[in-house]
């Protein structure tokens, strides 16, 4: 048996002043996606390769079949080459999306030299791999989807690309926590990593590049999972906040920015008397808990809130997740809110990153976060003291988490006593309001 190659082979050459090195001369080719284009700059580049990992059912063999039929409807032959589902499965998800194009090709297929062998026959500008985990290089000793084989296979695969002058899409599978050998051993070898992500509970999926030789890796793509396929979202704020209940407690809008790309997120929380029997339960979903244990130890110390002792449920609705620590001020307030049975007003919007003392800091790309809250109709924001005027919007800026509660009605000359019982809240630093 013959090992796997240990690179792909690039032409060699002289050393040159980098200011000498000639450009490249491949522009990316459009996918016909704008949610796609925004992620890999302008779509595809001939001759790459690139790898979409997401986990098993969230859309990947989908988002693929759509991308060949859309270069295929452009003119450009597509090669859709499946190594799991069976050429008539693919086929009949085909018919559901609308995707039955006469430039696209089906072949099922798990052995790479077969691969090469058709695109070499075809010459098709784009092809599709489903998935690197199936296929398999036939001399080399392995099973396929061993670490070996997928190396190997992506190796070869790279090598047909420069060759044949196409892009190659890799489809593969990663658990929740990543721990699947085989995509995470590819990052390094191909040119663009695409994550696929989403609950498939709910309609939103959201597209990253976690690595792109031909571009930033700091866009986000929105898409909208439908029972025609996955469409482009361009409206993510309306989408996220469709079904939000103005005026219910325990509920707060924050202007997060996922790359360089502003949302508006409905943060939940829900806090309910401890059962006395234990550690009080604490359930996040959406939101990192570490952040929450953070912010109720804050509301519990400096502000004598009887949150140490309760239950708190919170949670980012519409399936996305929330890593951005300027939600600490919305996710504290909707605590609050909670805790008091007091709703924040509904036209407002709060962000700011919170101390261990009570402090409200500044938050990353405050302008276009506070655009995308008055594009949406919002009227007010609480946010820290440093933010910028924005036209349209009314802004509280704030230095506490207190002087927070103060701006939205839920301060007050006494301290909370019991959750759905209280009147207001205290910033111990400093006088109360009133």
């Amino acid at each position: 048996m013959v090992s796997a190659p240990q690179s792909v082979q690039r032409p060699n050459g002289p050393a040159v002043p980098i200011a000498e090195v000639p450009e490249a001369g491949r522009p990316p080719r459009s996918t016909g996606s704008q949610e796609v284009d925004r992620v890999t700059n302008g779509g595809f580049v001939a001759g790459s390769l690139t790898l979409l990992a997401g986990e098993p059912g969230v859309g990947k063999s989908t988002l693929a079949l759509q991308l060949a039929a859309q270069a295929a409807q452009r003119g450009q032959r597509a090669l859709y080459l499946s190594a799991e589902e069976s050429p008539a499965q693919v086929q009949q998800r085909a018919k559901r999306l609308g995707a039955l194009c006469p430039d696209l090709w089906l072949a099922g297929a798990n052995d790479v030299d077969t691969i090469v062998a058709e695109i070499a026959r075809l010459e098709p500008g784009f092809v599709i791999v489903d998935s690197i985990q199936t296929v398999a290089v036939a001399e080399v000793a392995a099973t396929a989807g061993s670490v070996t084989q997928v190396r190997a296979s992506a190796l070869r695969l790279a090598d047909a690309a420069r060759a044949h002058d196409c892009a190659i899409l890799l489809i593969g599978h990663v658990t929740k926590d990543g721990s699947l050998a085989g995509p995470r051993q590819l990052e390094h070898l191909v040119d663009t990593v695409l994550n696929f992500e989403g609950d498939r509970h709910h309609a939103l999926r959201l597209l990253r590049a976690v690595k792109h030789r031909f571009g930033p890796t700091s866009e986000l793509g929105l898409f909208e999972m439908v029972q025609g396929g996955l469409v482009d979202v361009e409206d993510a704020s309306g989408l996220l906040l469709a079904d939000r209940r103005p005026g219910a407690a325990g509920s707060v809008v924050f202007p997060m920015v996922d790359g360089q790309r502003p949302l508006l997120v409905e943060l939940q929380s829900l806090v309910v008397s401890g059962s006395g029997s234990g550690g009080a339960r604490r359930s996040v979903e959406g939101v990192d808990g570490g952040r929450l244990a953070l912010l109720l130890a804050v509301l519990g110390r400096v502000f004598e809130l009887p949150v140490l002792s309760a239950e708190v449920y919170c949670l980012a609705a519409g399936g996305v997740t929330v890593h951005d620590p300027g939600a600490d001020l919305a996710l504290a307030c909707a605590v609050v809110s909670s805790l008091t049975g007091k709703a924040v007003p509904s036209d407002t919007v709060i962000c700011g990153e919170v101390g261990l003392g009570g402090e409200v800091r500044t938050v990353r790309h405050a302008e276009r976060r506070l655009a995308e809250a008055v594009r949406a109709g919002f009227r007010r924001a609480v946010v820290p003291a440093t933010s910028p005027d924005i036209a349209g919007l009314s802004l509280t800026r704030v230095g506490t988490v207190g002087e927070a509660l103060l701006a939205i009605g839920m301060g007050g000359p006494r301290p909370v006593r019991a959750p759905g019982t209280a009147e207001g809240v205290t910033d111990r630093r400093q006088p109360a309001a009133g």
